[in-house]
């Protein structure tokens, strides 16, 4: 199993839905008591402060991308909104009223009266980030523009997916383009799609075109159940990219569930696509060098830039 993806293990659209659907019992309609921040790299904002969320009523939950977003009625001069995102190795966990923070990871607690939610990010390089905005202006500037792939049309499918000529891999992780998928969500649509990574966006038939936009929101919609029965009434504890169910994300080496082939795969600056040769590429294989070379140059510069 591959590790090499840094950009793999940032939680995406099936993992935030998890998230938010095992928050909603346990935070909606109820007062946050207090953001307790150990982690000085965290807070990206200043006005309003952070202590104007206390003792506010969470009002509703929604995703903003990968990013999850806390609601306040707020007060007369608007609704408030936290804005959390995880970036690569952020992870939540929900804890006993007033837990501690753990010294090692953590970054904060938000403080609830029947528990604590605990966000912790392992790694030295704390990229996790927490803002407060006031009003849904100041909200709409954390959104990227990406349309949701669970619910858009396959007219507006094609015209974002045909606005630039990248790989089929950029124009799906590409949060401008689309609200969510990931490092390993895209391998496993484009498995199921059985087209490769490395064909262009504006190569694709109508057929191939309408499968990619029918198949991508079937993935999803897939794996937000399972982990919703995975997590059941319990809090998600095992977000991760290599998931034992997948079909090529992480699975280097090891045979296709669908032909038997051994999976293969493209590395490119600290990334990795995994696909199946037989499947996806009528038994081409891509790892060589001016593939790795163009899905480098057709990947983003910094993780920023993946969101």
């Amino acid at each position: 199993m591959s590790t090499s993806s840094l950009a793999g293990r940032v939680p995406e659209l099936p993992d935030i839905e998890d998230y938010l659907a095992a928050l909603e019992p346990r935070v909606v309609g109820q007062p946050l008591e207090q953001v307790r921040i150990t982690g000085f790299s965290l807070l990206k904002t200043y006005d309003p402060p952070i202590s104007a969320v206390d003792g506010q009523t969470v009002t509703g939950l929604r995703r903003l991308g990968k990013r999850i977003v806390f609601e306040f009625a707020g007060a007369p001069e608007g609704p408030l909104f936290l804005v959390l995102h995880l970036m690569i190795a952020g992870r939540l966990r929900w804890a006993n009223a007033k837990a501690a923070v753990p010294k090692k990871f953590g970054l904060a607690a938000f403080d609830f009266p029947d528990g604590a939610l605990v966000l912790t990010e392992a790694g030295t390089k704390k990229r996790a980030s927490l803002h407060v905005e006031r009003g849904e202006a100041a909200l709409a500037n954390h959104d990227r523009g990406g349309i949701d792939p669970l619910t858009c049309t396959l007219d507006e499918f094609r015209e974002v997916l045909s606005a630039s000529n990248r790989t089929l891999k950029r124009g799906l992780t590409d949060p401008r383009n689309f609200s969510g998928i990931g490092n390993a969500f895209s391998d496993e649509i484009l498995h199921a799609a059985g087209l490769s990574p490395v064909k262009r966006t504006r190569q694709l038939t109508d057929e191939e075109l309408a499968r990619l936009h029918t198949t991508a929101a079937e993935v999803l919609r897939d794996w937000v159940a399972r982990l919703r029965t995975q997590t059941g009434d319990g809090f998600p504890t095992n977000v991760t990219a290599f998931r034992d169910d997948f079909a090529v994300h992480g699975k280097f080496d090891r045979p296709c569930p669908v032909c038997g082939t051994k999976v293969q795969r493209i590395r490119y600056a600290d990334n990795e696509t995994n696909y199946c040769p037989r499947c996806q590429t009528g038994g081409k294989l891509l790892a060589d060098r001016s593939l790795s070379r163009l899905l480098k140059d057709d990947w983003p510069a910094t993780i920023d830039e993946l969101e």
